[in-house]
């Protein structure tokens, strides 16, 4: 249901208890000693990062991981205290890794010999660092002819002691490429003892994202990554198949909402909508709702490209998308009477982000974070 808030006529509803679900059912499927590193960047996918984590926190996640510095400071000024990894480091913010007790992912020498500048500075010794290798994603990370002078690095100094050593897998939802995934999973287990056997002593390792969890459940190690399976979505058909012979499924986490605005009866051969682009093919009953591209809703769904749903019905974009409305044809909803103010969903648990994302020829990843700032965030739990 809709907040009692009527400010904000569109909402991102999120449910912190289909988070907390969510969690427990990935957590239902790996080993009792596999610890989870939630991924909360990007403002929790565009949930609300502290919210989440703050929940996340309170039921037993390991550690959390954002991209950037700024990120990790934030959550830290919000109180929260668990382990925060910041992925993507660089060098202008070294000093606030320190500051905020946060856990630096290197991926390149330069950085590494800057973060062992700043911390001598700070007479820090032994501060907690996380390695990234590249074994085959090519983004960010140590390549293989790499090692042996990062091995040299690190034996030379007592400023810094690798925690955890870690890869990202780059096809784990298309089995196509399963040969190159396990190439991937056995060069990291390769490198990661070579640093071992040279560093001599123990540190943690991680590989495995959501669909990795479910797919490759050998290379678990000692810690996953849990990303948009958290947030309730499936990548893979496989996954959700997967999924359902399990006790648990998981559960969307995010339902965008708007509210019908007003309602008219137009004639066959009307138009709807800039440049005339939605004609009317019946006489019709037109709903104009209260969310446009600008609060992240793709203007390519204009035109009966995309839908809503009303009262138990999908109902058809007609016409141009416009920067914060959009019409929708409610013709077809028969023995309901449909009045302004009325829901709409645009995604949930009826119009699933999943399909979404295929009509856009685009990823789960990027519908969510599109629901821009405009859109209020509630937070609801069952």
């Amino acid at each position: 249901m809709f907040s009692k808030n009527r400010i904000n006529p569109t909402i991102l509803e999120v449910n912190l208890s289909a988070l907390v679900s969510n969690f427990n059912y990935f957590r239902s499927i790996l080993n009792p000693s596999t610890r989870i590193i939630c991924v909360v960047k990007a403002n929790a996918y565009g949930m609300g990062a502290y919210r989440l984590s703050k929940t996340l926190q309170n039921n037993g996640v390991s550690a959390l991981a954002v991209a950037y510095i700024g990120e990790g400071i934030f959550l830290r000024e919000k109180g929260i205290y668990l382990p925060i990894f910041v992925m993507n480091v660089e060098k202008y913010s070294l000093h606030e890794i320190f500051k905020y007790n946060l856990s630096p992912c290197i991926y390149d020498k330069n950085i590494l010999d800057l973060i062992i500048i700043e911390a001598r500075k700070q007479n820090i010794l032994n501060y907690p660092i996380h390695l990234k290798i590249d074994t085959g994603m090519h983004r960010l990370g140590f390549c293989s002819e790499c090692i042996p002078s990062l091995i040299n690095i690190l034996k030379n100094q007592n400023n810094v002691f690798v925690q955890s050593v870690f890869s990202h897998l780059a096809a784990t939802n298309n089995p196509i490429f399963d040969d190159f995934t396990n190439k991937q999973i056995k060069l990291f287990i390769c490198l990661s003892k070579q640093l071992e056997q040279s560093l001599k002593y123990s540190f943690q390792r991680h590989i495995l994202n959501s669909v990795g969890i479910e797919r490759f459940p050998n290379a678990q190690f000692d810690m996953v990554r849990l990303g948009i399976g958290l947030y309730g979505i499936y990548t893979t058909t496989l996954c959700k198949k997967i999924a359902e012979k399990t006790k648990y499924s998981i559960k969307p986490v995010a339902v965008l909402k708007a509210r019908i605005l007003q309602i008219k009866k137009l004639k066959k051969g009307e138009t709807v909508g800039y440049n005339c682009n939605g004609v009317l093919n019946r006489n019709s009953y037109i709903a104009c709702i209260s969310i446009g591209y600008a609060d992240g809703l793709n203007r390519r769904f204009s035109n009966q490209c995309g839908s809503v749903f009303i009262h138990g019905h999908s109902c058809h974009i007609i016409g141009d998308i416009c920067m914060d409305t959009c019409m929708v044809d409610i013709t077809d909803i028969k023995n309901i009477e449909v009045m302004e103010g009325d829901e709409v969903e645009i995604f949930g648990e009826n119009i699933m982000i999943e399909s979404l994302a295929k009509k856009l020829q685009t990823v789960p990843y990027e519908v969510l974070t599109s629901v821009s700032n405009t859109v209020k965030r509630v937070y609801v739990e069952n």
